[in-house]
This record gives C-alpha cells, structure tokens and sequence, in this order.
C-alpha cells in the first residue's frame, strides 16, 4: 500500500485507489493513514470525526466507515489479483482499534522525513552544496498543503500542524544552505512570496534581508526589518530577536553577516511566531 498526504490524500493498494469520495470514511481513511502502521483507538476515531458530540450510533456508523474501505480494499486487492491477502490484513481490527499495514509501502511524510534528515546531517556537516540537493528533493514531495483535500478534525489538525512545521524547517534550512552557496538573487523571487505567507517568521525575514543586501539592495533589506518590527510589536507585543536586529545593525554599517542569522535565539522564535 502506498500513502500520500502531502497535499491530496491518495491511498493506494497495487496501484488502484482506494480513497472514498464520502467526506466522513476520508476523514477516517486520513488519520489511519497518518498513523500507518500503528493502531488507533477507536476513541480517537469518534474524536476525529464528531469532537465532543458523538451521536448514540457512533460506534457503529464508525464500523460501517471501517466497512466501506476494507471493500474498496478488497476491490482493489481482486483487480490486482491478489489471493494472499485480505481487506482484513490491510485493514486489521486490534483490541480497542485499527491498523492500517503498508505491508512495505511507500509513506511520502517517512520519506519527507529520510530525506530531510540526511539534508540537516549534511549541514551539520558544512556540506552546503549536499545539503541544499537533499533538502531540495525532501521538499519536492510536497504537491500542496497537507491533506489539502480533507475536512480534518481535531486530531488530524495536530498531525498537520506538525508536518507543516517540518515543511517549513526544512525550507529554512534549505534556503539558508543556498545562502551559505552565494545563491542570494536567486533566492529573492522565494523570498518575496514566503515572507509575505508567514509574515511573523524571524528567521525567513532575516533571510530575506540578507539576500537582498548581498544583491545591492541595502535599503530594501532594513525596509523587511521595519516591516516586520511593526508586524510584531502590533501582533505579538514583542520586538524582534537579539539576532535579527544585530543582523539589522550590520546592515545599517555595511558588514552583512557571511553565515545568515542561525543561532539558538532566532530559530527558536522562528518556530514560536511561524505565521
């Protein structure tokens, strides 16, 4: 079985959909396939699809999800021609839950993940060239907002939550390895859309300045901190971080910092106020 859940949800099984156009069995289809693998409750179930109002029938309109996909399971399982496994293997009824088994399959967010990771490994390591081309591909696995096509509930909420903060560490740590590579004009156009798109992260605004005064734009780059100064004292009650107005301080003398605006302060923030 293969997942997809960055952007539209796609499971498939030997290739064939088998993703329900119902809204309520695709909620249920979503947080088994967020947690693939892994058994979940059928308590979180109910709290997916009805929070704190589940009807008297809950139990069993949730059963009867559970049996609509294990038939497009076994639909799918049929045109492939598979004799040795059934829908119940795929979807398999554990003690107070269900499982939903890949069997091996591919699960975009793990890959997301491998790949990110061996891109942060190479950073650490001062591989900038590596670590931009392994950030780069862990990102192109993205085709939208996660679950872009799902009314998710509370619980899938904070799955997505998650993987879209993951999505962003990994563009920052991206653009900051193009950085660290001199790639700052080509960075400008990126840069322009995400800092208006999250218009309270630090770390991308510092970023932004950075490229922008390396190309020759000195005057635009405190312009980003003045903008973005505002923003925070008018949203958040805050000034910016120690590290980002020591960035704009180098600008204002003209010594922009060679290695970005990293440092524990700012991507703590960054991460805190990502918009």
């Amino acid at each position: 079985m293969d997942i997809e859940v960055l952007g539209a949800l796609s499971v498939r099984e030997h290739g064939i959909s088998i993703t329900p156009t119902a809204p309520k069995p695709r909620q249920v289809l979503a947080l088994l396939a967020l947690h693939a693998d892994q058994v979940v409750q059928v308590s979180t179930l109910m709290d997916e699809l009805w929070e704190d109002e589940p009807p008297r029938s809950a139990r069993t309109t949730l059963q009867t999800y559970v049996l609509r996909l294990r038939e497009l399971i076994g639909d799918a399982l049929a045109e492939a021609g598979e004799e040795r496994v059934t829908a119940k293997d795929v979807l398999v009824t554990l003690p107070g839950g269900y499982r939903l088994n890949t069997r091996g399959g591919f699960v975009d967010f793990r890959e997301f993940e491998r790949r990110a990771g061996a891109g942060y490994r190479a950073m650490d390591a001062e591989d900038f060239s590596g670590a931009a081309r392994r950030l780069r591909d862990a990102l192109a696995l993205w085709t939208g907002p996660a679950l872009a096509d799902v009314q998710v509930g509370n619980r899938a909420e904070l799955e997505v939550r998650r993987l879209e903060e993951s999505r962003l560490c990994a563009l920052d740590q991206r653009i900051d390895a193009d950085l660290r590579l001199g790639r700052h004009r080509e960075l400008l156009s990126e840069l322009t859309v995400l800092v208006n798109r999250h218009q309270l992260h630090e770390s991308l605004h510092g970023q932004f300045m950075l490229a922008l005064h390396r190309s020759g734009r000195r005057g635009e780059a405190l312009n980003v901190y003045q903008r973005l100064r505002a923003t925070l004292v008018r949203e958040l009650g805050l000034e910016p971080s120690s590290a980002l107005s020591r960035l704009q301080r180098s600008i204002l003398v003209a010594q922009p910092e060679t290695l970005g605006v990293r440092g524990p302060e700012a991507a703590g923030r960054a991460v805190a106020r990502a918009g």
